[in-house]
């Protein structure tokens, strides 16, 4: 949201359809869901530098084949994506349903996912540290 959007949203951000006031909770609703949608795009570009670090940088320091690491890094770059790319897609779904005054619950499919693709990585990331190291 641009300070250009701010006056137009405050227009219909409150219950009975008037200007919203700074303690309206429609209006702490949007912002809380902006913070979330920065906080996708944090998780994105850290991936994003974690790969750049694994598939790039930490080989060059690595003993033996680079091959694993560079694999790892990619794997690091995938996950970069999909966090984008879902970070961007539920803003969407959120900004959509609290403009119809509902909410919009994270799947549990796709948190197990993202979580098992997190934890397989950062295993993996161990496991090659220990042993190019």
């Amino acid at each position: 949201m641009t300070a250009a959007d701010e006056p137009a949203r405050r227009e219909t951000d409150s219950a009975d359809g008037g200007p919203a006031s700074p303690r309206d909770p429609s209006r702490r609703t949007w912002l809380a869901a902006e913070r979330t949608w920065l906080a996708w795009w944090r998780t994105g570009l850290g991936a994003t530098a974690v790969a750049i670090g694994v598939g790039r940088i930490l080989p060059g320091f690595a003993a033996g084949s680079r091959l694993p690491l560079k694999l790892l890094g990619l794997g690091y770059g995938v996950l970069a994506v999909a966090i984008l790319t879902i970070g961007a897609v539920r803003q969407a779904r959120v900004a959509e349903a609290l403009r119809r005054g509902s909410h919009e619950e994270l799947s549990s499919p796709l948190v197990a996912w993202l979580t098992a693709g997190g934890v397989a990585l950062a295993l993996a990331t161990l496991v090659l540290i220990a042993v190019a190291f």
